[in-house]
């Protein structure tokens, strides 16, 4: 995740950069998909979720072994998703459960469309830190988008919901080709219901998402999207307004941001945010973020589906992650074994690299260069002023083979 506003906030009241821990030494952000099941059927949905009860998933007695295990390791954060985690009937159960064993900060990743007032009540009483809810448009778009009529004033009534007890709410909005020109509207919503932070995902090409790869936006459209974030980004700052805005998926935004300042401060202002950028690192799959599915799989992130770590059912989550798997270890080194563009890119230690997953769906190797990265080979620093070509895939999705270390 790209915290725009944090970086732009360097540039009026600058901090001391962070020193950068070792790689082995980082604690992960975990987001666990409790469930599979939802009540939509978003066309691009990374578990490819249905409202149906899906087999294998975590008995409830499962999951309070997972969140001992997850509370000893000292997390700095604990997102439960879905599908759509209000689905799951114990999950008011092992939310509560997880708020016992205090973790640093515990987040709900929903579609809002179950937050009614008793449900709202509940999530207030267990004092989540944050409930992200996803909205991909206005209302038809939204609604056809989701795949589900009245999904849109559903999940409004849950963000007001929520806004009414104080709990900190943000919107989730994926841009495609066909919601591009709602960004605005998207941020104007934001202000008129009081929104603490908006996220801006990039699709990536896992699920329904990859099947739906067709709608990902152009590079122009995602600029374009870059420049009115920036912008907005930089009125809010300026004028002490409080809305966040973050995005996430495509780690070229910080890149893009970074050249930002350059054209527009000082040299030590944008050495100061380059400091703070090479910091953060970019992309954190398999070091700072990890993901446990339905099922108790372990994968780098949300979107690796196709690679599995290991099982929680059969080993402790604490152990996969610190034991020996040849993907993570090569994910965590810095710089990546990266090729083509990515490879050649002056601005590695910004990035880490992009979507990893996203250039395996295309290319069949995970590190291969990401398609998605919107940014000219001058801009990146690479030698070849021509920009390369990369031909999209579109026969199966590749699995991780443990032929690219």
């Amino acid at each position: 995740m790209f915290r725009l506003t944090q970086y732009m906030r360097e540039l009026v009241a600058p901090t001391p950069v962070r020193t950068r821990r070792g790689t082995g030494g980082v604690k992960p952000v975990v987001i666990w998909n409790l469930t599979r099941r939802c009540n939509l059927r978003c066309r691009h949905c990374y578990t490819t979720s249905a409202d149906v009860q899906f087999p294998w998933e975590l008995s409830s007695e499962q999951a309070q072994g997972v969140l001992d295990d997850l509370n000893s390791f000292g997390l700095p954060a604990l997102i439960l998703s879905g599908g759509e985690p209000l689905s799951r009937a114990d999950f008011f159960d092992l939310a509560g459960y997880a708020r016992q064993l205090n973790f640093r900060h515990l987040a709900l990743s929903t579609n809002g469309t179950k937050i009614n007032r008793e449900q709202a009540d509940r999530v207030a009483d267990l004092n989540f830190d944050y409930v992200g809810i996803s909205i991909d448009g206005l209302k038809d778009f939204n609604d056809w988008f989701r795949g589900g009529e009245g999904a849109f004033d559903q999940a409004m009534a849950g963000v007001r919901a929520c806004k009414k007890r104080d709990i900190k709410v943000g919107l989730r909005f994926t841009i495609t080709e066909q919601n591009a020109h709602m960004l605005d509207d998207m941020l104007a919503l934001c202000d008129s219901e009081g929104v603490d932070k908006f996220y801006l995902s990039h699709l990536v090409y896992a699920g329904r998402g990859d099947k739906n790869r067709g709608e990902d936006t152009e590079h122009l459209r995602a600029r374009n999207a870059l420049d009115r974030l920036i912008e907005r980004a930089w009125e809010d700052v300026s004028n002490h307004r409080p809305l966040e805005i973050v995005t996430g998926n495509n780690d070229t935004d910080a890149v893009y941001f970074l050249h930002w300042v350059r054209r527009n401060f000082g040299a030590d202002q944008a050495a100061h945010v380059e400091h703070h950028l090479e910091a953060w690192g970019g992309n954190s799959s398999g070091l700072g973020v990890a993901n446990i599915d339905p099922v108790g799989d372990v994968h780098p992130d949300t979107y690796w589906s196709a690679y599995k770590i290991g099982n929680v059912k059969e080993t402790p989550f604490t152990e996969l992650w610190t034991g020996d798997d040849r993907m993570l270890a090569t994910l965590r080194q810095r710089p990546r074994p990266l090729k083509g563009r990515c490879g050649d890119c002056a601005f590695k230690h910004v990035c880490g690299g992009n979507t990893r997953i996203r250039a395996l769906q295309v290319s069949g190797d995970p590190w291969a260069e990401d398609p998605a990265c919107y940014m000219s080979n001058v801009e990146l620093g690479i030698a070849d002023a021509e920009r390369l070509t990369v031909t999209p895939f579109r026969g199966k999705s590749h699995d991780p083979a443990y032929r690219f270390f």
